[in-house]
């Protein structure tokens, strides 16, 4: 009798302590509330930003409209901004600058509001030299090009990979040989590369499909293919050219391009920029889209980013030096093409 009084006990004060948590968790009751009277009227289009430089012009755009009654949320330091664009239901978030916190703000997107696609927009630096500052760039595929298995000095492409053999690291992409782009000389002599090579990883991901803990691997992640699709009717879009009496050698292009590369790097070296390019065909080169791209792949929502090229990624022309000047002219070009691109996207 004893016992069984202290087994009823020991459930009463698991259960006691199950509700303290479930009413003091992570997500309050006022937040959840929230949250909750956003998603009945959902679904929503969720537009991912790095920064404010790039989503004052949406927010000023006369095709956004904020919601009257709950504008916004605030939740987990970023602010959910709620509203229609082109009469759409969208959820406009900024995420702030590099690979972490674009996929932290785009997965906590996800998981809080009910999003059947997430559009990804911003500036980039450009690695195609048969573009220009102030076109807008819409890949097919993004990879994240800052994952490295940094090779031993004194090994070569013909040595295993530390960890290689567990299938941690691979070699099937390729590698950087830093000799490649090192200049220096010791006494007359090419100096010993001691920085050797990096081998490029793909990403470890884990849909939400599969089986939990069971790793896939990508490197290359595919945009949506409707998406993809309707971006190709962006062509015929006209984009500022000119900011006062400065104007580009022609007028910006919308353009559906091969591939786009992301790290945490601010990549202002006309070397490695010419290395994605012949490596990669890589085009847009920024510190955001595929940590999005990535996320995006795991909860399986269709997802596309549109990048305006803001300069040529380590100069190299006469074009490159007015990047501080057209910076502005590239973030309003890629809300523009935002803009269009939700319109057209239900047409």
């Amino acid at each position: 009798m004893g016992n069984h009084l202290r087994s009823v006990l020991m459930g009463f004060l698991v259960m006691v302590v199950v509700m303290g948590v479930g009413t003091e968790g992570a997500v309050s009751v006022s937040s959840m509330k929230k949250i909750t009277r956003v998603n009945k009227e959902g679904p929503y289009l969720g537009i991912v930003v790095p920064n404010s430089y790039e989503m004052d012009p949406l927010l000023q755009s006369p095709s956004f409209v904020a919601d009257d009654k709950f504008p916004y949320l605030d939740f987990a330091g970023r602010r959910f901004r709620i509203g229609k664009l082109e009469t759409k239901n969208v959820i406009i978030v900024m995420t702030g600058l590099s690979m972490l916190n674009a996929g932290l703000t785009t997965q906590l997107l996800l998981s809080l509001f009910k999003v059947n696609g997430v559009l990804h927009y911003g500036i980039a630096g450009n690695a195609n030299p048969n573009l220009q500052i102030g076109d807008v760039t819409v890949p097919k595929y993004w990879a994240h090009t800052g994952l490295w298995n940094w090779q031993r000095y004194g090994d070569g492409p013909g040595d295993e990979l530390a960890f290689e053999s567990s299938g941690d690291y691979t070699r099937k992409i390729g590698y950087l040989k830093f000799s490649d782009y090192n200049n220096h000389t010791k006494n007359g002599n090419s100096s010993d590369n001691l920085l050797n090579n990096v081998w490029y990883q793909p990403e470890e991901v884990f849909p939400v499909t599969g089986t939990p803990e069971v790793r896939q691997h990508a490197f290359w992640v595919p945009v949506d293919k409707h998406f993809y699709q309707v971006a190709g009717k962006l062509k015929d879009l006209k984009l500022e050219g000119c900011v006062n009496s400065t104007c580009l050698p022609r007028a910006p292009m919308v353009t559906r391009v091969e591939r786009g590369v992301s790290a945490n790097v601010f990549v202002d070296n006309g070397a490695y920029r010419e290395f994605l390019y012949s490596k990669f065909n890589a085009t847009p080169v920024d510190m955001e889209s595929a940590a999005v791209a990535l996320v995006c792949l795991q909860q399986k929502t269709p997802f596309i980013a549109i990048r305006a090229l803001s300069d040529l990624a380590g100069g190299g022309s006469a074009l490159s030096n007015e990047a501080s000047v057209f910076s502005s002219l590239a973030a309003q070009n890629s809300v523009d093409a935002l803009v269009r691109f939700i319109a057209l996207l239900y047409s």
